[in-house]
């Protein structure tokens, strides 16, 4: 393991460089980009700034300013903006574009009457499409080499490593690490909305720093295979390190346990497995029927816990729940088919109603314009990403858009079980792996990217 481990720190570096886009890496990815990235998983999203509510948390506002910053160094010619293209950028473009639509019929009051409420809802997903428009942008544009992008997935992994500790803690103390970080938030305020412990079965779930346990399965399904990939290329540091905080990812997924989570799990095995170096593969056959294993005997009833809530069927009331609205969404679409009720404006009168589904919420709230922006926003980048992977000639590349297409795609398709976007951790963390499939989309173009690197696990 060892002199495995300094042949991958000795071609690391140079297979990082093999792959470099048009511009050259002079540029470091922004150290704002990178805080923000950490900051996701570090700052409560129930803590706001009072006068800005909702907008108002840590990782919004520095969101926020990575945005300001990407458009004035556009007005002021600092970069093209129109040189970066990419599908992901496309995406993100028509889902803005349908958003814009149903802004102005809501205000204009082509929707109906508005409220102010209403307005106030409309005027935050707005605002959230904004800025994770930016951090698209920000990301594609800057992660310029294979190096670049270690440097981003490190900072995005610290924050989720924490946030997996933070679940441990929970899970097997009873006691919330978040409490102790929201009383260290001076100048900010609890607006609510998360929910720390849930019972299911036997079994308590925590939600880490995230809103809830299922937003918390879903975000760690969807970094597992990126922390995989760095785990096997990144130089630095500790390898044991790496696999240790990869473990923690699968922990706090167990922690959950959510359906969701176990499906997103499923969906970034099958998409990524295939792309891993053949060593990688060999040793995943291993790793994962032995990590479940150890799973199930350090959290007893899990099995059980899991197989009653994945055959319950309509007996279960979350299920039930879903599809006893199913009439309901088939009305109000009927009523407003085109641009709907308004971005961020299906506000239940009870959590009965609440739709679990972002698919059905943006067509309610944003209508069939918004169901295909939604759509594109979130299959696009990750169909992207996997033409790459599945053409690109560099081994690194190869894994690390396996990854990205993974992570996207799951993320995509989870959101078939719960409002993802309503969660402001994977609201804000999906952008940066969006922004990452316009990057190694790009990379894939450049001269060099049909370059075939060597590495310890390809051999």
């Amino acid at each position: 393991m060892g002199a495995g481990r300094e042949q991958q720190a000795t071609v690391g570096p140079a297979t990082g460089d093999a792959v470099t886009r048009p511009g050259g890496p002079d540029r470091p990815v922004p150290l704002l980009l990178r805080i923000f990235a950490f900051s996701v998983f570090f700052f409560p999203s129930s803590m706001v700034i009072g006068p800005l509510g909702a907008v108002g948390t840590v990782p919004m506002i520095l969101g926020g300013l990575l945005l300001a910053l990407w458009f004035a160094s556009a007005v002021f010619g600092l970069h093209d903006p129109l040189a970066a293209r990419h599908p992901a950028r496309l995406a993100v473009g028509v889902l803005l574009l349908a958003t814009f639509a149903s802004y102005v019929a809501l205000y204009s009051g082509w929707s109906g009457t508005s409220t102010v409420a209403g307005r106030a809802s409309a005027d935050r997903w707005l605002i959230l499409l904004l800025v994770s428009a930016g951090i698209v942008m920000v990301v594609a544009e800057t992660v310029r080499t294979l190096d670049h992008a270690l440097v981003l997935v490190r900072a995005v992994l610290a924050g989720a490593y924490f946030c997996s500790l933070v679940a441990l803690v929970q899970f097997q103390f009873g006691i919330d690490p978040v409490q102790w970080l929201q009383q260290a938030m001076p100048g900010f305020t609890y607006n609510g909305g998360d929910t720390t412990f849930q019972l299911r079965g036997g079994l308590v779930r925590v939600a880490g720093t995230t809103f809830s346990p299922i937003e918390l399965s879903v975000v760690c399904a969807v970094l597992l295979p990126l922390s995989i990939w760095r785990a096997i290329y990144d130089h630095r540091g500790r390898m044991w390190l790496h696999w240790v905080g990869t473990g923690l990812l699968v922990f706090a997924i167990a922690s959950t346990v959510s359906r969701s989570g176990i499906l997103g799990l499923l969906i970034v095995l099958l998409i990524f497995l295939p792309f891993l170096p053949s060593a990688a593969r060999r040793w995943a056959m291993i790793a994962v029927p032995t990590g479940l294993a150890g799973l199930f005997l350090v959290m007893p009833g899990l099995v059980g816990t899991l197989f009653a809530s994945f055959t319950a069927g309509a007996d279960d009331p979350s299920i039930s729940t879903r599809t006893n609205n199913y009439p309901r969404v088939v009305a109000l679409v009927e009523e407003r088919p085109l641009v709907g009720a308004g971005p961020g404006n299906y506000l239940p009168d009870n959590a009965l109603h609440i739709l679990d589904n972002q698919y059905l919420n943006s067509l309610v709230t944003i209508g069939t314009l918004g169901l295909v922006g939604i759509s594109c926003y979130l299959l696009v980048p990750g169909l992207s990403a996997l033409m790459v992977a599945r053409t690109v000639g560099n081994p690194q590349l190869k894994v690390l858009a396996g990854a990205v297409s993974a992570g996207t795609l799951a993320a995509g398709l989870c959101s078939l079980t719960f409002d993802s976007m309503s969660f402001p951790v994977f609201a804000l963390i999906y952008p940066v792996l969006v922004g990452l499939s316009g990057a190694v989309w790009l990379l894939a173009g450049s001269t060099s990217a049909s370059d075939v690197g060597g590495d310890a696990w390809t051999r």
